[in-house]
């Protein structure tokens, strides 16, 4: 009788790519590759090294320059790389051109930002819209990446949407493209008439940069046991919960979060789920005040609401987990070295960001610090708009 062997797949080996230029300086792209190296790790595979070259533009043929490029590839060649990720998006032709230059699979950002929504869609909906921004990505990259529609291929970056030979997949995707819209738009009407059933009650809408605890957030207020990981994109569907604080009635949805070079794409993909943000009486913007960037965060977020036609809502500025915050001292004439030390409650209130903000709390979902404080706020808040659309029971809260 013969012996069987269980086989782990073997997670594959991942270099990054970065370009510091007049946009982005050296702080911002170490930033940013670190966020590409979470990606790549949420995508199942392993950041093995980091590359970065300054330049005043990118190459418009291979991106990066002919020395860097040689560097990469003999890299490659001696430590059993699979996937080249660059961090930002790569034109159908420095494409073409790279996979021909290192002869191995490239990704750049938003591949791998759609590689993960195909893994984390659940939901018919979701799946869709995935769809959707996939074949619209990949529409004017034909050439390169797909042979024949039939054929599935395993591994980051081809996940989702098959294979085409050249001659007729431009057609077909296309009309995929065309059923996929028509499709959306159907699912978008019924959410739409749900939406407008729901009208009347107070809505707050968790937004955020991904992985800030929003869903974290979500089960402490609602009760309820929606998905929470320390990953980024945990969800893609909008969850939606009727709340009640001190007989007060509202409903609160959590919603994807929010990242740097967000690919248009998906962002159009997700209208109706975005919808949900930009119906909202109420915005609780979570931050996650423990990340060394949450200012560029804030940032992003605020940038992607106004995008989206959301940037006037009224909103609460929710600093999350303090209990994991810390800050630099540093005396200007103190040559020691920096100490890093924590603020209390207290002393957070009095910081900048409560003054530059109209409204702010500072908590921990996760250790439960100041929640009491939280829904004290939130419950005035959701009432002001509660008492106006029902003043003939406002007597009840």
């Amino acid at each position: 009788m013969g012996e069987y062997f269980e086989t782990a797949v073997e997670a594959e080996r991942a270099v990054l790519v970065g370009v510091i230029n007049q946009y982005q300086d050296e702080k911002e792209v170490s930033e940013y590759l670190d966020e590409l190296a979470f990606l790549t790790e949420t995508a199942g595979a392993i950041p093995v090294k980091f590359f970065t070259q300054k330049l005043e533009a990118p190459n418009p043929r291979t991106f990066i320059g002919s020395g860097k490029l040689e560097e990469i590839r003999e890299f490659v060649i001696e430590n059993d790389i699979n996937i080249v990720i660059f961090d930002d998006e790569l034109s159908p032709t420095q494409l073409r051109n790279l996979d021909k230059e290192l002869n191995i699979r490239i990704l750049d950002r938003t591949n791998l930002i759609l590689d993960i929504f195909a893994t984390r869609a659940k939901t018919a909906h979701a799946k869709t819209q995935v769809e959707l921004a996939q074949y619209q990505y990949l529409l004017p990259r034909l050439t390169r990446m797909w042979t024949h529609l039939e054929r599935q291929k395993g591994g980051i970056g081809l996940r989702g949407p098959g294979e085409t030979e050249i001659e007729t997949d431009r057609r077909i995707i296309r009309d995929k493209i065309t059923r996929l819209k028509e499709q959306l738009g159907k699912i978008d009407k019924q959410m739409a008439t749900q939406r407008k059933n729901r009208a009347k009650m107070t809505r707050v809408a968790l937004v955020g940069y991904t992985n800030v605890g929003k869903s974290t957030l979500m089960n402490l207020i609602s009760k309820s046991d929606v998905f929470a990981e320390n990953k980024l994109f945990a969800t893609l569907d909008t969850t939606v919960r009727k709340v009640v604080i001190d007989n007060l009635p509202f409903l609160l949805s959590d919603t994807v979060g929010f990242i740097r070079k967000l690919p248009h794409d998906l962002v159009e993909s997700f209208k109706s789920t975005l919808d949900e943000l930009r119906e909202a009486d109420i915005l609780l913007h979570v931050v996650d005040i423990s990340h060394p960037g949450f200012e560029d965060q804030i940032r992003v977020v605020n940038e992607t609401l106004k995008e989206i036609g959301a940037g006037d809502k009224n909103m609460i500025m929710v600093f999350n987990k303090i209990d994991a915050y810390s800050y630099v001292k540093k005396d200007e004439d103190d040559l020691s070295p920096s100490t890093k030390e924590n603020l209390n409650l207290e002393e957070l209130k009095k910081s900048w960001m409560a003054r530059n903000n109209a409204t702010t709390m500072f908590i921990s979902a996760k250790q439960k610090i100041n929640i009491d404080e939280f829904r004290e706020l939130l419950y005035r808040q959701v009432r002001e708009i509660h008492v106006v659309r029902y003043p003939y029971n406002s007597f009840l809260y």
